[in-house]
Order: structure tokens, then sequence, then C-alpha cells
């Protein structure tokens, strides 16, 4: 299904080897990312089976997992350890614009703290392998009234989370849109460009480069693939398949799966020299088992 874009990696992946033939025994050749967001987690709660079958189908081998403390966490780390059976790291997800509000690192501090219990409890077969934070600062009013003071806020909450998620010895990603790099700051965190500081201050970032043609998405995220590079950092590049009344633009529910997969064939391709560029991530399962051929 991703033949060309696995094609383009593995053999940019193989030069790394050749490049460094004693390391080429000593670690595996890591495969592209291939990750989605699963927002619905009571999904593998009424059925764990088909969950993974369709993972697995579309060959994800990283799966963002909402977390939802009504759901018990023997659950979680039956699907987890299934997950890692299947080759699949399963990262721990929240977040909300409400986060960037003054007091919102309190929803942060619980969510991590839930997952801080859940990994001393859960046997390594059943652990997460990171952390991934989705708050979009950008949709919590204060964004409009007072964006200064709201992206120092979001910066906060990151440091709060990096301090955190480094204690647990576990990574921190965190979703990022696109136009990141037009928004500056100047604070007690120095002064510069929103995404710069994201792309340094977290282990990887997904972006959200919601477009539906290989040209586009990648234009709008040179930027920080350039910036990734230059820091030694990660990045995946998300596209949307969901419904949206943003524009056809912005989605490839309106193309199909078949033109979404040629298209990120493209950009595997174009940043295959970028060691930043990890992979894409299909935003998200639920729009994704309804998306046409």
């Amino acid at each position: 299904m991703f033949k060309n874009m696995v094609i383009v990696a593995m053999a940019f992946f193989s030069l790394a080897a050749f490049c460094l033939p004693g390391q080429a025994h000593a670690n595996e050749i890591p495969e592209p990312v291939h990750a989605t967001w699963l927002w619905n987690p009571w999904m593998f709660v009424s059925d764990e089976a088909a969950t993974l079958a369709f993972l697995e189908t579309k060959q994800v081998n990283k799966v963002y997992v909402q977390i939802d403390r009504d759901i018990s966490k023997e659950l979680y780390r039956s699907f987890i350890k299934k997950a890692k059976a299947a080759g699949i790291d399963v990262y721990a997800l929240d977040g909300a614009p409400a986060w960037a509000a003054p007091k919102g690192y309190i929803n942060q501090d619980r969510f991590l703290a839930w997952v801080a219990d859940y990994q001393a409890e859960a046997l390594e077969d059943s652990r997460f392998a990171g952390v991934h934070l989705d708050v979009e600062p950008y949709l919590y009013s204060g964004w409009n009234t007072n964006q200064a003071a709201t992206v120092k806020s979001y910066q906060s909450l990151l440091q709060r989370a990096a301090n955190r998620t480094a204690e647990l010895g576990l990574p921190l990603e965190a979703d990022m849109p696109f136009w990141f790099d037009e928004i500056t700051y100047k604070n007690t965190y120095g002064k510069g460009l929103l995404a710069d500081w994201v792309i340094a201050n977290t282990a990887g970032v997904t972006i959200m480069a919601y477009r539906d043609s290989a040209p586009m998405i990648i234009e709008i995220v040179k930027s920080e693939m350039a910036t990734a590079q230059r820091l030694g950092k990660s990045i995946v590049v998300g596209v949307e398949t969901g419904e949206t009344d943003e524009g056809s633009i912005i989605t490839f529910a309106e193309e199909g799966e078949a033109f979404m997969n040629q298209e990120l064939a493209k950009v595997a391709a174009h940043f295959a020299e970028n060691p930043a560029y990890k992979g894409n991530a299909v935003h998200h399962v639920g729009s994704w088992m309804t998306l046409r051929p």
C-alpha cells in the first residue's frame, strides 16, 4: 500500500547504514513512521480485535491513543500488549485548548499523573512508549484577546510536560499546526518563532499539514523540516481524512485512500535526504475507517 514511500525510506536508511558501517549490525534500521490518532478508545473496549486488525491492515506502527479515565487501566494494558506484539508503539494522547488557560496545567497534571500511575503498575510489555499532546492553544479564547500571554502559557505547559515526562523516562511529542512558523514570541523563554521553540523543546512534532496534495504539503512544512534538521529533531507529517467545512483542500476525504498514499509517497521522496523526516500520520482512525479506497 505504501510501497513507494517504503522503498524511498529504506533507500535512505540503507545509505545511512553504509555511512556508519560500525552501526549497521548493532542497531536495526528504523522503519518509517506510519502513525494515526485513536480519539475514541472505546473502540478497543467494544471490539479490541477489530481495532487492532484495522491498524495492522493499514500498516500502522505508531498510534496516539486518547486517555479516558472512565476506561480501566486493565483494558489499556490489554490493548497495548497486543499492539506491541504487532509492532505498534502506543503513545498516551490528551490535550485541549483550555489547557492553555492560566490554570489549565491542572488538567495536564492530572493526565500525566494517570500516566505515571499506569506506567508504575504495568509490566514492560504493556507500557506506553511515550506521551503525545494535542493542545491547540489557538482555539482557546485567550488566543484572540491576549495572544502573547496565551503563547507563553502554552510554552509553560509544554515545559512542564517535558519535565514530568523526563522523570518518567518517556519521550514527549506534540501536534502542531504548520502555521506556527508565523507566530512570534518574546518573553521569559526568549524570542523567535513558536514553531522553532516547540520543535526544540519536544522529542518530536507531528505537523498538522492538512492539505490534499504533495506540493502543498511540502511547501507548508519545509520551514519546520529545516529547523528540525538543524536541531537534530524529529518530524512526522500529518494529513486529514475527515469531512470538513474548512474547504476541500484540507482533507483527502474526496480523493480517497489510494490518492492519499500516492501523495504521501511523494512527500516521503522529497524529504528522503532530511533525517528529521520520520514518516506520516493519518488523522484519524474513525474517519480513516470510512475513507473510500
